[in-house]
């Protein structure tokens, strides 16, 4: 075993005679598979797997994995906590209260829940669990994104990104980061939204054009966000995101709880397992002829 947390000379280092690669945020170049003759798979210690060269990884036939039902319950949590808590304004309240004031100020008012519209971006595992739980808040309408579902759960529609832009009361992001989903929440998309609107990302950071929506946040475009992961992480000092009253930043923590780093290491490594001794693993996500 050879641990890393280096830069890209570090990391062809480790993998130079490794025969399976268990990776967290290290970047997998091509460079780096190309030269590991011995690499008979790589796993990724969770769910994303942008930061691996997945297209050379198959032109050198060498399984690429994931763990992508870990942490299901957990992240729909965070995405329900952060939805409630940036609808309702908590920080601010919390704020108000020990600065010594007292009284609901209505510049920005608050929205009633039930009877809104919830917008889903991204319908995967996490995305289904939010629903289940969503339901019970009293949302009339829930709209569902997503090219890969052809039928929409009971009780929900489909919809293209336009549609929810301009019609969802709140957004919540559960797409994987490719070139295609790259700022889908960008100045046009933001530009539709309803000024009471509240965006929630608990998926990839780069879904988000930051500076587009700490734009409409500081213009009162939108009533808030809530905002697990970025771009770069962690967050830049200088980001205008942490300077805003109306966002709720936490520190992609959205996965975590003590029964979710059990399961994650457990069924990575048995991931490992299975491909280290020639079994089928469960969560290939790259293929070739």
């Amino acid at each position: 075993m050879r641990p890393c947390r280096g830069d890209a000379e570090a990391v062809r280092h480790a993998l130079r005679d490794a025969h399976a690669a268990l990776v967290r945020e290290s970047l997998i170049t091509a460079e780096a598979i190309a030269a590991a003759p011995r690499l008979r798979g790589i796993v990724r210690y969770g769910v994303g797997v942008d930061n691996i060269a997945l297209t050379t990884a198959a032109e050198h036939q060498i399984p690429v994995c994931n763990v992508p039902d870990y942490g299901v319950e957990e992240v729909s949590d965070h995405a329900v906590a952060l939805l409630l808590a940036v609808w309702r304004r908590l920080p601010e309240a919390d704020a108000r209260v020990r600065a010594g004031g007292w009284g609901v100020p209505r510049t920005r008012p608050i929205q009633r829940i039930a009877g809104s519209t919830l917008g889903l971006i991204g319908f995967g595992r996490i995305g289904a669990a939010l629903l289940r739980k969503a339901r019970g808040f009293g949302f009339e309408r829930i709209m569902i994104a997503d090219p890969a579902l052809t039928q929409p759960p009971p009780g929900c529609i489909l919809a293209d990104l336009n549609t929810i832009a301009a019609e969802a009361d709140a957004i919540s992001l559960h797409a994987p980061a490719t070139r295609a989903t790259r700022h889908l929440i960008n100045a046009a998309f933001l530009a539709r939204c309803k000024p009471h609107a509240v965006v929630v990302n608990t998926s990839r950071g780069a879904l988000v054009d930051e500076a587009a929506l700490a734009a409409a946040l500081v213009e009162g475009r939108l009533h808030g966000a809530g905002l697990d992961v970025f771009e770069t992480e962690p967050l830049p000092a200088d980001s205008p995101l942490r300077k805003l009253p109306n966002v709720i930043l936490s520190d992609h923590a959205a996965w975590y709880s003590e029964a979710a780093v059990a399961d994650l290491q457990r069924k990575a490594a048995e991931e490992v397992a299975r491909l280290l001794t020639g079994a089928t693993p469960l969560h290939q996500v790259n293929r070739w002829d």
